[in-house]
């Protein structure tokens, strides 16, 4: 006779001790690094952005464990109905959007900003990865049924695109294309996208759908001393400040280019530059290897979990993450065009953090319900 011992369900407590807890003290030393930097920025003060930071940082430790808790049914179920509710808040932005710097990308209500192109970023990974949950693996090479996969990641692309936001309007597309892929798409389909995309680019430069700020940049990128006074001042002053640097840096608030005002939204766009002035090499280095770190647990997760579902949103989540810390700090040391993405819980921004925080809920999400199938278990928690 055989002896069935049924398994005890977990409790919220033994949910929260199955959280990888080396995962979210490297979180904790990157956003620790942001609070220094955005101190420094400010000259030795809390205020504006520091003090903001840090305390923004425990509001969303607490959610990234209350979403961990959470089993990965539910958020597959609200997948759908949370990706249309954030497209709908990025089509409100043209008519009732927050203007800043001559863009239109925020939503205010009450004294508080909202972003939904970076709570996009999210909703993506969650519909997309609900999307190919439901298809066997014939199918997600059958082309046709890429059609809609390709039309959800479309839609919020040319509604940023339009804000205008070409930095996360990319971020969008590279994110979706990473979910296909890791879907198990063919090879050849990968390539035929990869050629769309660079077809795209150049019909919009063609047709003049790209702002001239926009070409600008690109051609910045590829000759910052064709304009050194005007557009390519700052990434040049970005790039003295990193040379300057050193090995070990000019120390802790002793930063000249930042300190001396030479370079533009230092607490955002440019953080990773006042960090590097001020800890050199070293400090950059072992910031960058905090990241890479974060990105492997990430992935760890991703392969050790069970649940279709759970593997594509912890891919999403860490290429997201990843394509944030490539992009910022490519940009800043003049390997790739200035687009204005931030550095993850480094630069200060509050739907940014929220955003990163809650993907990196999923991801442990994922981890504490690594041996839940999906498809199969009817737990929502």
């Amino acid at each position: 006779m055989t002896i069935v011992i049924p398994t005890r369900k977990k409790g919220i407590r033994d949910k929260l001790l199955e959280i990888d807890w080396l995962f979210v003290a490297l979180v904790c030393a990157v956003a620790t690094v942001g609070v220094a930097a955005l101190y420094s920025v400010a000259d030795g003060s809390w205020t504006p952005w520091a003090g903001k930071h840090a305390a923004r940082f425990s509001i969303a430790v607490v959610m990234l464990a209350a979403i961990a808790v959470i089993g990965l049914r539910f958020w597959m179920v609200i997948a759908y109905p949370v990706y249309f509710a954030v497209l709908g808040l990025l089509a409100l932005v043209p008519f009732v959007g927050a203007k800043n710097m001559g863009a239109q990308r925020w939503l205010e209500y009450g004294g508080l900003q909202l972003q939904p192109s970076e709570l996009m970023k999210i909703a993506l990974v969650l519909a997309l990865a609900r999307y190919f949950h439901g298809l066997r693996i014939d199918q997600v090479r059958n082309p046709l049924r890429l059609i809609p996969a390709l039309l959800m990641i479309a839609a919020p692309v040319a509604l940023v695109f339009q804000q205008p936001d070409l930095g996360t309007a990319i971020l969008i597309a590279a994110t979706g294309a990473v979910m296909i892929f890791a879907s198990g798409v063919s090879w050849w389909l990968v390539l035929l996208g990869a050629g769309g995309l660079v077809g795209a680019g150049i019909g919009a430069y063609r047709l003049g759908i790209l702002k001239e700020y926009q070409i600008n940049r690109i051609l910045t990128f590829l000759d910052p001393s064709r304009d050194p006074l005007g557009q390519g001042y700052h990434l040049l002053q970005s790039k003295i400040a990193l040379g300057s640097a050193g090995i070990e840096g000019k120390g802790f608030l002793q930063g000249t280019q930042s300190h001396l005002k030479f370079l533009p939204e230092m607490h955002t766009d440019f953080v990773f530059t006042i960090f590097g002035e001020e800890f050199g090499l070293i400090g950059a280095l072992v910031l960058l290897a905090l990241y890479l770190s974060i990105f492997w647990l990430g992935l760890r997760v991703a392969m050790r979990a069970k649940s279709h579902f759970g593997r594509l949103v912890t891919v999403g989540v860490c290429a997201t993450f990843i394509m944030y810390v490539l992009i910022n700090t490519g940009m800043v040391m003049g390997l790739a065009p200035v687009v204005g993405v931030p550095l993850p819980l480094v630069s200060y921004g509050g739907t940014v953090m929220m955003t990163i925080m809650a993907g990196f809920g999923l991801v442990m999400s994922t981890h504490v319900h690594r041996d839940q199938d999906t498809l199969r278990s009817g737990e929502l928690l």
